[in-house]
């Protein structure tokens, strides 16, 4: 992150008990922010998923030959805090999900772990219908999120309806739930996905960083 930092501008200031006066310091408050017509162009870009032993460093040494570009890859992404925006591994994940919910499983009776309490504990609630017809065999499947009130009064079923050419379209209705620990490894896998800049834009966007700045 240091090397980033180098294109900010330096600004004047004053550090406490400092008696010689002004210090000049980098505006670490500055920001930069991708055009979104840039960003929206798929064609300086293309998709790659995040391994667990990815670091935006280890992804910026390995597609931009240097770690210090790490910034592209948070700057593209619009990835503001490392920490907890991007996907973290099994281990590390285990660990957050059974933190979070501590305080859940010791409430409960008996005791139970954090991750014990997800695994068993209902997140969201869902009602799902699949479309069919008795020609192409192809679906169309819906998946709404209800309450819990909804969701006990949803009956399992299934109907037909038959169309003026003879096609006849199956509806199944069904329900199903995700408990607090699917819902965790499920928004932790929606971050492996990124964006990444093909190589051969990487110097004109480093150009542009030093032009914003005024450098």
């Amino acid at each position: 992150m240091a090397n980033y930092f180098n294109y900010f501008p330096k600004t004047f200031y004053t550090l406490q008990n400092n008696v010689d006066g002004l210090d000049v310091v980098t505006n670490i408050i500055s920001r930069y922010a991708l055009e979104k017509s840039f960003k929206e162009n798929t064609s300086v870009y293309y998709k790659y998923v995040i391994q667990d032993s990815d670091t935006p460093e280890i992804i910026a040494a390995k597609f931009y030959d240097s770690p210090t570009r790490h910034w592209i890859v948070l700057a593209i992404n619009e990835i503001v805090d490392p920490q907890f925006d991007w996907p973290l591994d099994y281990r590390t994940m285990i660990k957050f999900i059974d933190e979070k919910y501590t305080a859940n499983g010791t409430a409960n009776t008996p005791a139970q772990t954090g991750l014990a309490w997800s695994q068993i504990n209902t997140h969201s609630y869902y009602k799902i219908q699949k479309r069919t017809t008795n020609y192409s065999g192809k679906f169309i499947e819906t998946k709404i999120e209800v309450d819990a009130n909804t969701y006990a009064n949803i009956s399992l079923s299934s109907s037909s309806i038959t169309l003026s050419d003879n096609t006849v379209i199956t509806i199944n209705t069904s329900k199903e739930t995700k408990t607090h620990y699917d819902y965790e490894i499920e928004e932790n896998e929606n971050r492996r996905t990124i964006n990444l800049l093909k190589p051969e834009f990487v110097f004109a966007l480093e150009q542009e960083l030093i032009r914003v700045f005024g450098q």
